[in-house]
């Protein structure tokens, strides 16, 4: 049981962990490309590139919540339910803590589109295994 539940805390996190380096190596990148302004910078991020960013973030938390559905054993929508609840509380602390740096739709998009892209990636899981 309690194994269980720790097997299940973590195929959450790896959801999590997934979508959250995947974003993290792709600003990187093209901050280091010169694509996008330096991390120091934020201000300085204009619109088509938060709209680029929030591109490949849903394609990212879509492939979080596949993930997060292959690796469970059972239930696999629980635990993309799971991965919802902490993106979600997430996605409405990073609106929160940034939200002084202007551009108010990237973040309250990304907070409101966090969970379904994390169901419907779950829900891929679960429509691609039973075929």
């Amino acid at each position: 049981m309690i194994r269980s539940i720790f097997r299940s805390i973590g195929v959450v996190l790896a959801g999590f962990i997934t979508v959250a380096a995947l974003s993290v190596i792709t600003d990187r990148t093209l901050e280091a490309t010169g694509v996008f302004p330096p991390a120091v910078h934020p201000e300085a991020y204009t619109a088509w590139m938060l709209a680029l960013a929030l591109g490949y973030r849903s394609i990212y938390t879509i492939a979080g919540g596949y993930l997060t559905a292959r690796l469970a054993k059972s239930r696999p929508m629980r635990h993309v339910a799971g991965l919802m609840v902490l993106g979600g509380i997430g996605g409405v602390a990073g609106a929160v803590s940034g939200w002084n740096l202007g551009n108010h739709w990237y973040p309250v998009l990304l907070a409101a589109t966090g969970p379904l892209f994390v169901w419907l990636g779950g829900k891929l899981f679960v429509t691609v295994s039973r075929a």
